[in-house]
């Protein structure tokens, strides 16, 4: 019997000293954007979401502001300013949209992100 399993490969993005605290970047993975926030003392202090704004149509998340909602981590879309929390993307004015999010993580001075890839293993 085979099974599939999903396992976690994390890739090197950026090191923590090109992140700004409270703020977010732009950066590439496997052809798409993903908006970067760095906020110290939250969570994993890193979070990683899709850069681009369902509503607008444009890759503008991480020039968003960040802050704190119903206790929870966001950031607010720089042109329509609907707040997408950072740890699962959801949006909390409009929670028919989410924002596609990736496990992040610092690795010492790196800053990793993590990529689904599937792997069948022989049971």
């Amino acid at each position: 019997m085979m099974t599939e399993q999903i396992t976690l490969e994390w890739l090197t993005l950026c090191d923590k000293q090109d992140l700004v605290p409270g703020s977010g970047i732009a950066a590439w993975l496997d052809g798409e954007q993903l908006a970067l926030f760095y906020l110290p003392g939250v969570g994993n202090e890193i979070f990683a979401l899709s850069n681009h704004d369902p509503i607008a149509n444009a890759n503008v998340i991480a020039r968003g502001i960040t802050g704190s909602l119903e206790q929870h981590p966001v950031v607010a879309s720089p042109l329509y300013k609907q707040h997408y929390r950072l740890d699962n993307g959801s949006c909390l004015e409009q929670p028919e949209l989410a924002l596609k999010c990736w496990p992040a993580r610092l690795n010492g001075n790196r800053v990793e992100v993590g990529s689904d890839s599937p792997q069948v293993n022989a049971a």
